[in-house]
């Protein structure tokens, strides 16, 4: 059984709030070391999920942090066939 979490992407351009949301939204571990490489570790280890972004398009084309996050993402969902990810369009 697959796990939908849906994850607002508005919430990822500030560091330090897109860990703490992520961490909670993920129910990410204790040991979670708050940045982008931890990020990546714990999605490429979890299996039966599939994360909806919304708002992706916005984040990434502001660029800074929240691109990153959005890149990483994308990184361990390539290399984690048990994690999915697709973006839901917002309207204009």
């Amino acid at each position: 059984m697959v796990k939908t979490l849906t994850i607002d992407c508005a919430r990822l351009s500030c560091r330090t709030a897109a860990h703490d949301y992520l961490a909670r939204m993920l129910d990410l571990p204790a040991w979670y070391g708050r940045n982008l490489d931890a990020l990546f570790d714990c999605l490429t280890e979890r299996s039966g999920y599939e994360l909806v972004l919304t708002g992706a398009e916005a984040l990434r084309a502001a660029g800074g942090y929240g691109a990153l996050i959005l890149e990483t993402i994308e990184e361990a969902a390539a290399a984690n066939p048990g994690l999915t990810v697709r973006e839901e369009v917002t309207p204009p």
